[in-house]
């Protein structure tokens, strides 16, 4: 009998990938026919000088543009809210994102809100984006979030202390322009944080119950990669070639899950940089060992495969749980990070609240295990 092929489906924006692409950005967004730029990205990626490059390059092409570098870590409502009010109050009309998830799905968010008139906390969940955002150019400059590919836009209530999905087809950028030039500013902790995102996104889509042949390819592809390249980028942090590696297996990623989605990792990765503001790499790092475990018997064939990825040898042999456990911290070990959420400052009293939020997350939907309440609490207590 013929092996069967589930109907899925598969969206991702215009990829203009390369070193320099970011210096297109004028050109793409003539072609989209934007006057009045909205232009997001945060502090640090202001004092990098990458929004400033890009700036030039918008002004170049004759667009008058608006710099909102308002966004935190983790972005919040407040600034969903502050900012789309500025994009009407200027008649803007095409929206320019420039550093990592944060300022990306800030806009992808602010641009949700603009269109369909309504607060940000009204488009959470699965398919609630009825009017697709202003015309949206992604400039990533971390390898590893992929805000600039996917269908996911995570923001932060922080009167509540979580966070919230919006997940739909209409948060897909138009442009992603991917130039592995800009993550050579990236310090190591930052390199290794990110990288163990895309990781996790590799890892998540690879198990998760909604994946298919096409999401399978990239995601070992992207599962090679970043196990071989993301310690070579962490030690010698000013080598372009490494860089470069690092950034196509985050781009492998994050068309990886944006299409097979995740699973356990990010809803309670989630749960935690909401409740801690922690940046969400390190929280995967801290959760991804765990999770793992706890997954493992009901596709043990398919960790089997993702540690042959991450060890280059091609051999699908099954090796065992305690196997993968061993080369997943053996990987986190040599990046310095350091695991146990203790250390992040998260209490045994907080894990019920922590569970709560991590349950009413949509990424466990496609976990590949079934989950309850008193899982997800048993494995805070575990990675403590």
């Amino acid at each position: 009998m013929s092996e069967q092929f589930p109907v899925r489906k598969f969206v991702a924006p215009e990829i203009i990938l390369g070193n320099g692409s970011r210096n297109l950005v004028g050109q793409y967004a003539k072609t989209l026919h934007g006057r009045n730029v909205f232009l997001v990205s945060d502090p640090g990626i202001l004092k990098a000088g990458w929004t400033g490059e890009v700036r030039d390059e918008l002004e170049k092409q004759g667009q008058h543009v608006v710099l909102f570098d308002n966004v935190s870590p983790n972005p919040r409502i407040s600034e969903v809210a502050k900012g789309s009010q500025e994009y009407q109050d200027n008649e803007c009309d095409l929206l320019v994102a420039v550093g990592g998830g944060s300022p990306m799905d800030c806009a992808k968010a602010i641009g949700a809100v603009v269109t369909n008139r309504c607060h940000v906390l009204d488009l959470e969940g699965v398919d609630e984006v009825a009017i697709p955002g202003p015309p949206l150019i992604c400039i990533p400059t971390t390898a590893g979030s992929s805000a600039d590919i996917s269908q996911f836009a995570i923001i932060s209530d922080e009167n509540k202390r979580r966070k919230l999905g919006i997940i739909s087809k209409a948060m897909v950028p138009d442009v992603s322009l991917i130039d592995p030039e800009v993550t050579l500013t990236m310090p190591p902790n930052l390199t290794a944080e990110t990288g163990i995102d895309a990781l996790s996104h590799a890892f998540e889509s690879y198990v998760s119950n909604a994946s298919s042949h096409m999401t399978d390819m990239y995601a070992l592809e992207a599962t090679k990669m970043i196990a071989r390249y993301l310690p070579l980028a962490y030690e010698e942090p000013g080598e372009l070639r490494f860089r470069e590696k690092v950034m196509l297996g985050s781009v492998y990623a994050g068309l990886a899950f944006s299409n097979a989605s995740l699973g356990l990792v990010h809803s309670m990765a989630h749960s935690l940089g909401g409740y801690l503001d922690y940046p969400h790499g390190e929280c995967n790092a801290k959760l991804l060992e765990v999770v793992v475990a706890f997954n493992h018997s009901a596709v043990p064939e398919r960790y089997s495969t993702l540690e042959a990825a991450m060890d280059g040898s091609g051999s699908c042999a099954t090796t065992g749980l305690e196997s993968i456990r061993s080369r997943l911290r053996q990987f986190t070990e040599g990046l310095n990070m350091d695991l146990g959420l203790s250390k992040m400052g998260v209490k045994e009293d907080s894990i019920p609240y922590l569970t709560e939020n991590a349950f009413n997350d949509a990424c466990h939907v496609t976990n590949p295990r079934p989950v309850k309440r008193e899982d997800i609490a048993r494995l805070f207590h575990e990675a403590l």
